[in-house]
């Protein structure tokens, strides 16, 4: 069974290619694109982790998704993802697992978000909370042909680009020169 997370970001160009950097890693990904949306679908949904980006549509968007995360009745873990670090005390403070700083390494991500599930997972069996049994995703998935010829994580990430960090500084600008319309 793959493991599910929610990643909420208004950001798409983040969403996107975090979801695609979570995907390669093994994971089951359903994306948010607001802290609206997001809480509308831990509620309809069930996921092992949650990562939410702190300002969205408000600046309490991200606080918003991390205080339904942790209502969630079959308690995922959570990571506060920003680009405006806070201190340790107020993203604890918040419910969040940790906290991941954009821009952010591939290979740092995904050992942190490993970190996460471990140490979370170790949390639920000391309180003896039942494990996350995710609902069926409504996502049609096509069968593998063999389940014993997954690369493993570490070898995915040592074969994708885990010294490049997953920022889209190299697309190119838009232009906005107008065209010239004489003959």
């Amino acid at each position: 069974m793959k493991r599910r997370i929610l990643l909420v970001d208004d950001e798409v160009a983040i969403l996107l290619t975090l979801k695609a950097v979570l995907e390669i890693g093994g994971f089951e990904v359903d994306t948010a694109a607001s802290g609206r949306e997001g809480k509308i679908k831990l509620r309809t949904h069930s996921y092992h982790m949650v990562i939410t980006d702190m300002r969205m549509e408000s600046d309490a968007a991200g606080a918003e998704v991390i205080a339904a995360a942790r209502s969630a009745s079959y308690h995922p873990a959570i990571a506060l993802l920003t680009a405006y670090p806070l201190a340790e005390e107020d993203w604890q403070t918040l419910g969040a697992g940790t906290m991941l700083v954009k821009p952010m390494h591939t290979q740092v991500l995904m050992q942190q978000l490993e970190k996460l599930l471990s140490s979370h997972q170790a949390k639920l069996l000391l309180t003896k909370v039942p494990p996350v049994k995710a609902k069926p995703s409504s996502k049609r998935t096509k069968p593998t042909a063999s389940r014993t010829s997954k690369p493993s994580l570490k070898k995915i990430i040592s074969n994708s680009s885990a010294a490049k960090p997953f920022t889209l500084k190299s697309l190119p600008k838009k232009s906005t020169k107008k065209k010239s319309t004489t003959k």
